[in-house]
């Protein structure tokens, strides 16, 4: 048995620590989506990593009964969290991107829905207690909103925060951040565009290699 009071990481770490291109693209998703450090941006990409993989080890034994159980509990678990629509098929989730991951994130959603005047405003607000979920303080900036909690993110009544005419409730974006929100939503339509479904024989040549890997 492990360690009781050890937490075992929910992310690992590049393979290669010096990719000019990957320093520059998470480099950008600090910026965009107002991450602490590097490692918040590998554990969601941690999440999207396993749910890919689940994915093609259930395309891979699809006949079985445990596979299909599988396969109902993934699509459930990220239609929940608005990660893929309810017509939504398992090869799907092959297409999905770690932005989507970023978007589902508390933070994010606080700034999206103008409660805070910047990215790195709205993590302030959350780690200070300001905001709520369905009458419960969540304290996470990286907290996954699921779609049914969205509509219920709130200010904390307890906090000053909570009255519209508090300075900070008046939401008025500088040039900078206005540009920022402008960049991260062209992104969101061009990942759209660009998620096309893969075809029958992308997906049989992905869940071949993960045969061999398993033998």
């Amino acid at each position: 048995m492990g360690q009781t009071k050890r937490l075992r990481k929910k992310y690992e770490t590049p393979a290669h620590p010096w990719q000019k291109d990957r320093i520059i693209e998470e480099r950008e998703y600090i910026r965009s989506y107002g991450f602490k450090n590097k490692k918040e941006i590998w554990r969601e990409l941690g999440g999207l990593k396993k749910a890919r993989a689940q994915a093609k080890r259930i395309i891979a034994d699809k006949l079985s009964t445990q596979a299909q159980k599988e396969k109902d509990q993934l699509l459930d678990r990220l239609i929940k969290y608005g990660l893929l629509t309810k017509d939504s098929k398992l090869e799907d989730v092959l297409g999905l991107k770690v932005i989507d991951f970023f978007n589902r994130r508390l933070q994010t959603i606080v700034f999206k829905r103008g409660y805070a005047r910047s990215i790195k405003q709205a993590r302030q607000f959350i780690v200070h207690g300001h905001v709520m979920i369905n009458g419960e303080k969540v304290t996470s900036p990286s907290y996954m909103v699921s779609l049914a909690e969205e509509s219920q993110v709130s200010f904390n009544p307890l906090s000053t925060l909570a009255k519209d005419d508090h300075p900070e409730r008046v939401v008025v974006l500088t040039k900078k951040d206005q540009a920022i929100l402008e960049e991260t939503k062209a992104k969101e339509k061009e990942s759209k565009k660009s998620d096309k479904p893969k075809n029958k024989k992308e997906v049989k040549e992905e869940v071949d290699i993960v045969e061999e890997e398993e033998e």
